[in-house]
């Protein structure tokens, strides 16, 4: 479905972000990206949904194509119109508009209004949180409630490939718990493809089926969800967990040491 060919990010015509960086998402999967801070994840996610140009990014270098169609160049419009939606890091909903108006505000580029009226049904199903709130500013609602409200948005926007951007982020670990289960339920449920971001990469490895992880910019290593979790690197600096199954600081590895043993 998404295809990733070895594309360079430039920030300010200065800053090299992504330095040939590939990676592929079959239709139908919960691929997971996982990296520490700094190592290009949301950047990744930009260049894809096309909104890096509100940011003075541009993708200069390799290609991006989606259902066989190069998308990278178009406008972040145009890629939402052709079926791929990005949940952004921190919620990022429209503080000042109701619960309602946040989920119509995602179908301007959809106009039958019976399928609007049935992808609102949807929403409403996975999330029976907002059905009271409809009328709630989404200013006030809890972060785990605007959570909820974000991911509806996508999909009431025809969403064939969502983009999830660090959807645990402070949240209670029950509320990771809820909506990691609503993530794994659209997948199997709605056949939604999915490419998540994630710190916690117990709970990406959890639910997806394919893992990448990335260091300063680049794909240093790609497997199954299975191999990845047997991976010594990855239960040592992501899992943190030795080879004796105790747990370890991350901080106590140099990061020029991780980076030699996958480069090697």
């Amino acid at each position: 479905m998404l295809n990733v060919n070895n594309i360079e990010v430039i920030y300010d015509d200065v800053i090299l972000v992504l330095k040939g960086l590939s990676l592929e998402v079959n239709e139908g999967q919960i691929v997971a990206l996982l990296g520490a801070n700094g190592a290009g994840k949301t950047t990744t996610l930009k260049a894809i949904s096309g909104i890096l140009k509100v940011e003075e990014g541009e993708v200069t270098d390799g290609t991006i194509s989606f259902l066989g169609e190069r998308i990278d160049g178009r406008e972040p419009e145009d890629i939402v119109r052709r079926g791929i939606f990005q949940v952004m890091e921190g919620r990022c909903v429209f503080e000042s508009l109701t619960v309602h108006e946040n989920l119509m505000a995602a179908t301007r580029t959809r106009k039958s209004r019976k399928e609007i009226a049935e992808r609102y049904d949807t929403v409403l199903h996975y999330f029976p949180y907002l059905k009271p709130r409809r009328n709630v500013l989404a200013g006030y609602l809890s972060g785990g409630e605007q959570q909820m409200l974000v991911i509806g948005r996508a999909l009431m926007a025809k969403t064939r490939l969502m983009m999830l951007d660090e959807p645990s982020l402070g949240l209670s670990p029950i509320l990771v718990g809820e909506i990691f289960g609503i993530i794994q339920r659209l997948n199997q449920e709605q056949k939604m493809t999915m490419l998540l971001v994630e710190q916690n990469a117990h709970l990406a490895l959890t639910i997806a089926e394919h893992g990448y992880v990335m260091e300063n910019g680049k794909i240093v290593l790609d497997d199954s969800v299975e191999k990845l979790r047997e991976n010594e690197d990855i239960k040592m600096f992501y899992l943190g967990l030795t080879e004796m199954g105790t747990k370890r600081s991350y901080r106590d590895t140099k990061y020029y040491k991780r980076r030699k043993r996958w480069l090697t």
